[in-house]
């Protein structure tokens, strides 16, 4: 893990988060069954996930959550209105897309070396490209729904978000222009597309809908 850059002043709830060589360590992250491990940030405590829906947590700080919902989401996840986390606050989200490595950084790639035994895929359909682009997205509202071992992507449980009453783009930590978005939409929606193939017309005309539809949140 390289050494974190000197973040300044922190935002209260990140600046209690645990540090690891000079990262904040998010909620989330696995660091053994007693919670005192050493932690990898590719891995999720599986358990951190029925927590944080049953009892409204921060996905990246852990405290309780209000009635504004926040997702970071890819540009295909902005499409399908489909993520695999659940929200955070607005401050924890925006903080964590302008400094994550992997989040502001277009060229950052995820490690695949020494994947701890614990890590295990995303549910559903997960693309492994870096976006280079993300989107804020602001709601008061999901819901969950299970996919199932015979569907298409890996079985669990994957959120649905709601409508959003705000929408912010991202890159290398500013915001995004339309340019931007645009050309990682045009690079990675060919994934969601052969995807859509496997399931037939119907679903190949949903998801030029909702292509539409993600397109009209763009910045302009």
């Amino acid at each position: 893990m390289m050494q974190a850059p000197d973040f300044g002043t922190l935002p209260p709830r990140i600046a209690r988060l645990p540090l690891e060589q000079g990262w904040p360590v998010p909620w989330f992250v696995y660091r053994g069954e007693d919670g005192t491990g050493t932690p990898d940030f590719r891995v999720v405590d599986k358990r951190k996930f029925a927590q944080a829906l049953k009892e409204r947590k921060c996905w990246i700080c852990g405290d309780l959550l209000g009635h504004w919902l926040a997702f970071p989401l890819g540009p295909m996840c902005a499409i399908t209105r489909t993520i695999s986390e659940p929200p955070s606050h607005r401050e924890c989200a925006e903080w964590s897309i302008q400094n994550c490595p992997f989040l502001s950084n277009p060229a950052m790639v995820r490690r695949t070396d020494n994947v701890p035994a614990e890590a295990e895929e995303a549910v559903g359909f997960g693309l492994k490209r870096n976006p280079g682009v993300m989107a804020l997205w602001m709601t008061r509202t999901f819901e969950t729904f299970r996919v199932a071992r015979s569907q298409i992507g890996n079985p669990g449980v994957l959120i649905t978000v709601g409508e959003p009453a705000d929408v912010t783009w991202w890159c290398e930590g500013r915001r995004a222009t339309r340019a931007e978005v645009k050309a990682s939409v045009d690079s990675g929606f060919v994934n969601l597309l052969n995807a859509a193939k496997l399931q037939g017309p119907v679903a190949i005309e949903e998801l030029g809908k909702q292509a539409k539809r993600a397109e009209a949140l763009w910045p302009i």
